[in-house]
């Protein structure tokens, strides 16, 4: 069983993935956050012993680590005896912290595919520029990482595993629809990192028709969804991490991934974008200053963080799962429904960062456990799923599926159709 969790990052999710580690600290052992800058590291630590989070007495500590500095990440994992990472902080640190955990034997954990600073949209599918690159490194040295185990990808990898295994004989399209139906009360900001934020959005979009990539252009494709609760949205296709998993790994000749944006959203990064403001080229002002174009922007934005307080209204995210079942065309929504006020109130953060945070929690829980330690890098979709929704329930965000006119508990559900099976 392994013990003792090594958090890197100290944003809006660190702080969720904190909490949570701190509500079960009896299975998971010590915490540990650490980040460049030691004070958002302290600023987590405190915000947890105020909210009396840990479960059991244990240690809870903060440390500053440059995660782009290996020798310095394997030091560090190797001071704290965490057999765990969990690494939710850029997306630039992944192969640096993979690397760490290789080289010391700890199990890793990211939410999000790495990127290279000065590359935007690589070619899919994105995963073999780089993790994949490491996998039989990870299975000689049983070293267990699971990529991707936030909510997207994440869950809805877990989604379409289940519906693959139970709820169809083939499955013919994925439609994973990520609307965030909630206000936080500003001109204009961004969920999560605004660099990484919007550098999901100025390259190519890529998703996968008819068994091949297929290139479009942000808010090119637009249609509407009619959702459970949130109602009628307007989502755009949109790349996104797991299409490039879930195609290549389930086979499924249809993947596409679709993110809701307003219209005020689309108007501000157009002329963002057109200004030519939300580059990750350097370039040199007058003065002879090197800037990045998108750090000046993300530096003026409101941190992500900071707006918690005040934010209300839902997230939506869920798979539209369509196939054959029994010879009959069918289709299943397996979703969540996330409350940014009750997110809050349970962990201090807004609902995108508490959607992220709380399933790497139950991630590391299920290696702790030893039904995800695989020792090999993997998928969610790879793994089972059900220990993970269950887990998931009772962390704070139970999943729904509606077939028809029926929508209910996801797990209810389940347990009724093996029932009557």
């Amino acid at each position: 069983m392994k013990k003792h969790v090594l958090i890197i990052g100290a944003g809006g999710v660190a702080n969720v993935v904190a909490h949570k580690c701190a509500q079960n600290n009896d299975v998971l052992g010590d915490i540990h956050v650490a980040s460049r800058t030691l004070g958002k590291c302290e600023a987590i630590v405190a915000s947890v012993v105020r909210k009396t989070a840990l479960k059991t007495a244990g240690k809870l500590q903060a440390h500053a680590l440059d995660a782009t500095d290996l020798e310095a990440t394997k030091a560090l994992i190797e001071r704290t005896g965490a057999r765990i990472v969990i690494n939710v902080g850029s997306a630039f640190l992944n192969m640096s912290v993979l690397s760490a955990c290789i080289a010391t034997g700890a199990a890793y954990i990211d939410t999000a595919i790495h990127e290279d600073p000065l590359k935007i949209c690589e070619t899919p599918p994105w995963y073999a520029n780089y993790e994949w690159k490491r996998r039989e490194e990870c299975r000689q040295r049983k070293v267990t990482a699971i990529l991707g185990a936030g909510f997207d990808p994440g869950v809805v990898n877990a989604y379409a595993r289940l519906a693959f295994d139970e709820y169809f004989d083939r499955v013919d399209s994925i439609d994973i629809i990520d609307i965030n139906a909630g206000c936080h009360g500003r001109y204009f900001a961004t969920n999560f990192d605004p660099e990484i934020n919007f550098r999901e959005f100025t390259g190519q979009v890529w998703s996968w028709q008819d068994r091949r990539w297929v290139s479009n252009k942000m808010f090119e494709v637009g249609r509407e969804w009619d959702l459970p609760v949130v109602g009628r949205q307007k989502a755009y296709l949109t790349g996104h991490d797991e299409v490039h998993s879930l195609s290549q790994i389930l086979k499924v000749p249809n993947v596409r991934f679709w993110m809701g944006f307003g219209d005020h959203y689309i108007n501000v990064f157009t002329v963002l974008k057109n200004l030519g403001l939300l580059s990750e080229q350097p370039i040199k002002t007058a003065e002879g200053v090197e800037v990045v174009p998108l750090k000046v922007v993300k530096a003026v934005l409101p941190d992500p963080s900071s707006l918690a307080p005040s934010y209300t209204g839902l997230t939506c995210i869920g798979d539209l799962i369509k196939g054959v079942k029994d010879g009959r065309e069918c289709e299943v929504f397996i979703y969540n429904l996330a409350d940014h006020r009750e997110a809050f109130e349970d962990v201090g953060s807004q609902g995108i960062s508490y959607t992220a945070g709380v399933p790497a929690a139950a991630a590391a829980m299920l290696i702790a456990r030893g039904d995800w330690d695989v020792g090999e890098m993997t998928h969610v979709e790879e793994l089972p799923p059900l220990p993970f929704l269950q887990l998931l329930d009772r962390m704070g965000l139970p999943s729904r599926i509606r077939q028809g006119k029926i929508d209910q508990e996801l797990l209810d559900a389940r347990s009724e159709r093996l029932l009557t099976e």
